[in-house]
């Protein structure tokens, strides 16, 4: 058995559930072995039968010495008794509609039951205990008598066979290569990586545990530094073209504006100049909140490029938000001879605009994945902005950056890069996850900007909340209601687009234009709907999430969320800023059927805050960076399996030893394994 052997070949047993291990993206034993558990319950209490307590999680190593399975008083429930005893006592234990349980144990067998035992009318009993039994020959338990892994699953798939297949895989454990340095293993105190990978999944006790973690999320971190130093370091060596500043051009530009730049606005749009008319390619990050004006920084930018006669590619991650951007553009360019171009994949006589693009006709190409297809090449690509940065990975990248190359026919050339993002990151989380770009944070609001009136809208209070938003149509608004999920679900207990859509349609709003959108809504028929909602057309959208981000739909003033407490208050913010985008006042109603109390803490942070980069922060504290940066919501890298963006301790620790690595040896020439393992990670890490 090696780490490539596939997981159904581990045993008969993995074999009839190997299909239900390739949903979770697990398909070879070291797939499996480097899936973590998520959390533990500590079974190691072994005590005797003499000294249970009620309510105390505890193992206790007993015989059998009766079992039996009877129905339940009314026959609606299958219930597995038994009687097990020590040397200093007994206890009934049942099982209930556990039907399996008498196909596996029989009286007489020795066993292993972990759980909390309950005080009832007949005295203490255990309820459906984690069992094991005790095998002489093996005394490794996995599901009982130690501290037991707990693994994310999927239906039908259980804890007791990921476990079996766990401690089945751990035989191929030695034939994973350490390939940290030893220097940097002793400098740091680390584990070896072997070691850590049985105590993650099998933990000895508490501190073997903690010093696995400690070396899991080394590794990850480490990476991710590494990575982002290699990129500085290429980046180093290419070469870009410069961009002449046109002083007086952008000056009448600015003045020309309906608006006046903010300071933030200014700062970020110089220091992108500056790069721009720089030999070495730019590499930047502006960040700014929801309406903070990255667009306009970015247009000052693309002024200037156009101005000097190259080509310029502006990457969204969806049709909708291409679309928006392109209108924007157009009529910020509206008195320039600009020829700007959308390309996505809806786009009628594609072939004809992808021709124009190759041979220079476009100057500025605003589009989806579609820019990245075969087919487009480019003339003189020389800038390219990619929105909402977190939305894509590396491929889509240097995809791009080899279109550019190609062109020129230079091998060291690669065009300006300006990511954009309006999700809300802490500074130092940017420069952990970023830390290859250089960061512009737009900090403040564009003035005469009203401040968004949030309010948590209790079950009781829902007839008001329809009654004021029908007033709002009535004064000529326009109304946002977002849903979490798009089709009804009873096990997730939120609200669903469709459902929604049903009620407001045919009993709350009857005679009010009302429509739906959601991902699975073809594209044509997304722009359409988009369309006549921006055209006042369409008085309320019902829609998921998707709406999101790039959606400007100024006459929009009250904002509805629906099963507000699924969302991350970063997503939460981010939807209320599809409002308050004018003059008028608006609004944003939180609707929630949870009554607990950190749902409560979160939204009542929401209410009382309108800076982004503060609810990133509470964010973090209320839910944790998993939540708030993984692949459930934003994208993040989700080759981040343990790790977390706010583990200082590891994070400092990695950059210690990140600096002394580049210090000596910039390009890791001498650190080859570290170099193959950089690539191994580039190729797992995506985004959503």
């Amino acid at each position: 058995m090696n780490l490539n052997t596939p997981i159904k070949d581990i045993s008969k047993i993995t074999a009839q559930v190997a299909p239900k291990f390739n949903k979770l993206g697990l398909r070879t034993i070291n797939d499996l072995l480097f899936y973590f558990p998520f959390r533990y319950e500590d079974y190691s209490n072994l005590i005797k039968i003499q000294d249970i307590q009620p309510g105390i999680l505890l193992t206790i190593k007993v015989k059998i010495e009766l079992l039996e399975s009877r129905r339940s008083f009314h026959k609606k429930m299958l219930l597995v008794e038994a009687v097990v005893a020590d040397e200093t006592g007994k206890i009934k234990v049942i099982w209930f509609n556990q039907r399996y349980i008498q196909r596996t144990m029989v009286a007489g067998d020795e066993v292993y039951l972990s759980g909390k035992a309950i005080l009832t009318d007949l005295g203490l009993e255990f309820h459906n205990p984690t069992f094991e039994k005790v095998n002489k020959y093996d005394k490794f338990t996995a599901h009982t008598a130690r501290i037991v892994p707990i693994y994310s699953t999927t239906e039908k798939l259980t804890q007791r066979q990921i476990r079996f297949a766990m401690k089945r895989a751990l035989v191929a454990v030695p034939q994973i290569l350490d390939w940290l340095p030893q220097d940097i293993m002793n400098t740091s105190k680390l584990t070896r990586l072997q070691q850590a990978i049985y105590q993650i999944h099998f933990p000895l006790n508490n501190q073997e545990l903690e010093k696995a973690k400690f070396r899991l999320k080394f590794n990850e971190i480490f990476l991710l530094q590494a990575r982002n130093n290699l990129i500085k370091q290429e980046l180093l060596h290419l070469q870009a073209e410069k961009i002449i500043f046109k002083e007086k051009e952008t000056r009448e530009f600015v003045n020309n504006l309906p608006f006046k730049l903010t300071e933030s606005q200014k700062k970020s749009a110089w220091k992108i100049i500056k790069d721009l008319g720089k030999s070495k390619p730019m590499n930047r990050l502006l960040e700014g909140d929801v309406g903070s004006g990255k667009t306009i920084a970015a247009a000052i930018a693309i002024l200037n490029v156009l101005l000097n006669k190259k080509q310029v590619a502006y990457m969204a991650p969806t049709e909708i938000l291409a679309s928006q951007q392109f209108l924007a553009l157009n009529n910020i360019f509206k008195k320039y001879n600009f020829n700007i171009a959308l390309l996505t994949r809806s786009v009628v006589k594609k072939n004809i605009l992808i021709k124009k693009i190759n041979t220079g006709e476009v100057d500025l190409v605003i589009g989806t994945h579609a820019l990245i297809q075969d087919k487009v090449n480019f003339k003189d690509l020389d800038f390219v902005i990619i929105d909402e940065q977190h939305r894509f990975g590396i491929a889509q990248r240097k995809e791009l950056q080899n279109k550019a190359r190609q062109q020129k026919d230079k091998k060291d050339f690669s065009p300006h890069f300006l990511s954009m993002t309006a999700t809300p990151i802490p500074r130092s989380l940017a420069l952990t996850v970023y830390g290859d770009l250089d960061l512009s944070v737009i900090d403040e609001m564009p003035k005469n900007r009203k401040k968004i009136i949030t309010k948590i809208i209790e079950p009781h209070e829902r007839k008001d909340a329809y009654n004021f938003i029908n007033s709002e149509i009535q004064k000529g608004r326009q109304i946002f209601v977002v849903c979490p999920l798009i089709d009804p679900s009873d096990k997730l207990g939120a609200k669903a687009v469709k459902d929604v859509f049903e009620k407001l349609d045919k009993k709350v709003f009857k005679d009010i234009k009302i429509e739906i959108l959601h991902g699975k809504i073809k594209s044509e028929k997304k722009e359409k709907i988009m369309r006549e909602f921006l055209e006042n057309k369409i008085k309320i959208l019902v829609s998921t999430s998707v709406i999101e981000v790039g959606i400007d739909i100024p006459n929009a003033t009250v904002m509805m969320i629906e099963s507000a407490e699924r969302f991350g208050l970063a997503q939460l913010h981010q939807l209320r800023g599809r409002v308050g985008r004018s003059e008028h006042q608006s609004y944003c109603f939180l609707f929630t059927e949870s009554d607990s109390e950190n749902t409560f803490k979160r939204m009542q942070a929401l209410a009382q805050s309108v800076n982004g980069f503060e609810l990133a922060e509470k964010d973090l504290e209320f839910r944790g960076p998993g939540e708030v940066y993984g692949i459930k919501q934003s994208g993040f890298y989700d080759s981040l399996k343990i790790a977390k963006l706010t583990d200082w301790p590891v994070i400092q620790a990695v950059q210690i030893e990140i600096e002394k690595i580049f210090k000596s040896d910039a390009n890791l020439n001498n650190h080859a394994e570290i170099k193959e393992k950089i690539k191994d990670f580039e190729k797992n890490v995506h985004f959503e």
